[in-house]
């Protein structure tokens, strides 16, 4: 039991390391060598749990399954589901920062692991398709061009506070506060959204 406790505890190691470094640097620009460095662990345990550094990145993903997917959602009331989804994925978004941060750049690279990445990421966007169609047909939502929609919508979600590049700017105007709750995010990101797709 102890022999099998301390194995997950070294691939344990090995993926926070992995995850940390691709987040920061990049699949490419990160080596096997520095995840190893980075997780304190030696560097043929890469190769021995994983069979190199692709198969740890998937790892990553494999067992990804954010708590919004574990939610109900009948779509009697769409604006209530989908305030239930923002929600869910603003919190993944900031519980697993990194990951986030990996999954922007993977996407901007436009890489060969997108495949893998779409096959984590498609029940969400589907549940999101379904929740904005079902909002459109009762008339809570209002919108031209479902594609357009849920691009705009993925990329508020994705893309918005995972850098602090604008902290310094923000930092600067008189009364703005950097600093923000959970539920002050959640609650921001859901009036812009709604308020962008006009609801009754």
């Amino acid at each position: 039991m102890m022999k099998q406790e301390a194995k997950e505890d070294v691939k344990q190691k090995i993926l926070d390391g992995a995850k940390h470094l691709f987040a920061r640097k990049g699949f490419e620009g990160t080596t096997v060598r520095q995840i190893c460095d980075e997780a304190g662990v030696a560097l043929a345990l890469v190769s021995y749990h994983f069979g190199g550094k692709e198969n740890v990145f998937y790892a990553l993903f494999d067992s990804l399954e954010p708590g919004l997917l574990k939610e109900t959602y009948d779509l009697t009331d769409p604006e209530s589901d989908f305030r239930k989804f923002i929600l869910e994925f603003v919190r993944f978004r900031m519980s697993e920062p990194e990951l986030i941060n990996i999954l922007q750049q993977e996407v901007m690279m436009q890489s060969p692991r997108l495949e893998k990445l779409q096959e984590v990421m498609f029940p969400v966007w589907l549940l999101l398709r379904n929740i904005l169609q079902a909002g459109k047909e009762q008339g809570q939502f209002q919108f031209e061009s479902l594609k357009h929609t849920m691009y705009v919508v993925v990329g508020t979600l994705v893309y918005s506070r995972t850098s602090s590049f604008l902290e310094p700017l923000l930092e600067s105007i008189p009364g703005a506060s950097t600093k923000e709750s959970f539920e002050e995010v959640v609650a921001y990101t859901t009036q812009y959204i709604l308020n962008g797709l006009q609801r009754k």
